[in-house]
């Protein structure tokens, strides 16, 4: 499924009725007498369920089937209710105002719009340290709070009544309805978070839900765990599933083997297995609004501050070979850094506006030179790093072809160290490497999702790149220009040309994922952003 760029908003408020398809009539888990139990795989484990602190796919994709936001995402880049069954929008495109339903956490107390509010004001607490309170800043006095120069409570969402929430933006955002369609946006009930304290969002037995779906058996670390349905979900009578039984299987022999064996009902692939799979009728591709790319930590190795040196480790890879030989899963490689069919303006892709040639190209001679000449004016003959990824097989495979050709370029010594996803995730968010190997996944269909990351105070901004004129269009996207769909476009485009130019970070690949699914497996939907996959409408 493509993404297109998000329709302007009217110039009178209107009231957005939501309509939700698909609702079954009755409850369906033992359909026609069938085991309606999915045994679903992930390649990592889960970090955490707290809304407020969790930046991975694994942690959004279960959250997202146990809790529910306001709006949430369906089948071709729409949004259908949530919690809210309506909402409107201002004149001016600032004010949106939420209508909720009548709903139930887990433990029976109803979910209210202040849940809503505490979840938000929680989030962009300094306390709370979250990596994600960047993505509130368009609310209102979101940024203050978060630098501590604001009471959290004075954010500029208000709870009129439980069942209506208000939120006040700096500018216009037509993409917010996606935004509160995504887990981080998601309600969260204070007393429980209260009574969990430091174990809140570690283990399935110190939370409460209120999405279709509810987690047992984790304990925090265990690779198991089982997604339930959620008795007091509103919307329980469209959930067919009985069970879903979720293994972390890292070894791609050992899912296919288990696949084989019924055990599992949807694998991925590496690319070894796409060759001898590709024709099976259970095979798909899907392709992901996600890059990898490589971070160069300018803090701890100043020598990356040097353009020559950035551009030549760029150009010493090989990125069409590591998606089509090395990956061969799907994935293919990059335009640039924000991927192709993130966002369209007058039927042009985003990646091929901002497309620049060098910062994605491959050129061993060109790198060889430019690294010499950078090396030079650094004072410098050798540099030894290390190279940061998961322990995946996958990532292993990926570092392994990036040590080989960067190893190419004369003084340079790699070292890989794979590790597990949380401790990778920790010691990049705390600047502990020299280079590593980030992805990311679109939360909403806008360029802006990608952009944002590489501003200089961005907690994702791992390799601490900074452009002031990068920063200032960044800003005026969102600023000056937010309601000039036009000018907002251009803007964009620029700060990516300025990010490319300067080879801020190293796009490697944009990702597609390989699958198999058992046929007698219906109704997952996939969504090419955050969080993929969806159990709602699943069945057996």
């Amino acid at each position: 499924m493509k993404l297109s760029s998000v329709a302007k908003l009217g110039g009178t408020a209107a009231l957005v009725a939501l309509v939700l398809a698909g609702c079954g009539s009755g409850s369906s888990s033992s359909q026609s007498g069938k085991k309606q139990e999915l045994n679903w795989v992930e390649s990592a484990n889960l970090p955490t369920m707290d809304v407020s602190k969790m930046t991975d796919i694994v942690s959004s994709r279960m959250v997202n089937s146990t809790n529910e936001g306001l709006l949430r995402l369906a089948a071709n880049n729409k949004v259908v209710p949530g919690v809210a069954k309506s909402y409107k929008v201002s004149k001016d495109g600032k004010t949106w105002t939420f209508n909720l339903r009548n709903e139930k956490w887990s433990n029976g107390k109803p979910v209210t719009a202040k849940d809503f509010v505490y979840s938000w004001q929680r989030t962009v607490s300094p306390k709370t340290a979250s990596q994600y309170a960047y993505i509130f800043g368009n609310i209102e006095n979101a940024t203050k709070i978060n630098s501590g120069k604001m009471a959290a409570s004075k954010l500029g969402a208000e709870a009129k009544d439980d069942h209506t929430l208000v939120v006040h933006l700096i500018k216009p955002q037509t993409f917010f309805k996606y935004m509160v369609a995504q887990s981080y946006f998601m309600p969260q009930l204070e007393s429980q978070v209260k009574k969990s304290g430091s174990k809140y969002g570690t283990t399935s037995s110190n939370m409460v839900y209120n999405g279709p779906f509810k987690m047992t058996g984790w304990n925090g670390t265990n690779d198991s765990w089982k997604l339930v349905p959620n008795k007091n979900y509103w919307n329980k009578k469209a959930i067919k599933l009985s069970k879903v039984n979720v293994q972390v299987v890292k070894d791609p022999s050992t899912m296919l083997n288990q696949y084989q064996s019924n055990k599992l009902d949807f694998i991925t692939l590496n690319g070894t297995q796409v060759k001898e799979y590709k024709n099976n009728k259970e095979y798909k591709v899907n392709k992901e609004a996600s890059n990898f790319y490589l971070e160069m930590n300018q803090k701890k190795h100043p020598e990356f501050k040097n353009k020559d040196i950035r551009k030549a480790f760029a150009l010493a890879i090989d990125k069409s070979q590591l998606a089509n030989k090395v990956q061969a899963d799907g994935s293919v490689a990059p335009t640039g850094f924000v991927p192709t069919d993130m966002q369209k303006y007058k039927g042009q892709d985003f990646a091929d506006a901002a497309k620049v040639k060098s910062g994605v190209d491959y050129d061993l001679a060109q790198a060889k030179k430019l690294f010499a000449k950078g090396m030079k004016a650094e004072g410098k003959k050798t540099l030894s790093l290390d190279l940061l990824s998961d322990d995946t097989d996958k990532a292993k495979k990926s570092t392994e072809f990036i040590q080989s050709q960067l190893e190419k370029l004369p003084g340079v010594k790699i070292n890989n160290q794979n590790l597990p996803f949380k401790t990778r995730l920790a010691r990049s968010a705390d600047g502990n490497f020299d280079l590593v190997v980030s992805g990311w996944i679109a939360d909403y269909p806008d360029a802006s999702n990608f952009l944002d990351l590489m501003t200089s105070n961005n907690p994702q901004n791992n390799g601490e790149w900074k452009n002031a004129k990068y920063d200032a269009l960044v800003k005026k996207a969102e600023g000056a220009d937010a309601n000039n769909e036009g000018a907002r476009w251009n803007d964009m485009v620029q700060a990516e040309k300025i990010l490319m130019n300067e080879q801020g970070v190293i796009p490697l690949y944009q990702t597609g994922v390989s699958t198999l699914t058992k046929s007698n497996v219906k109704g997952i939907q996939f969504f090419p952003t955050s969080p993929e996959y969806d159990f709602t409408k699943a069945s057996k």
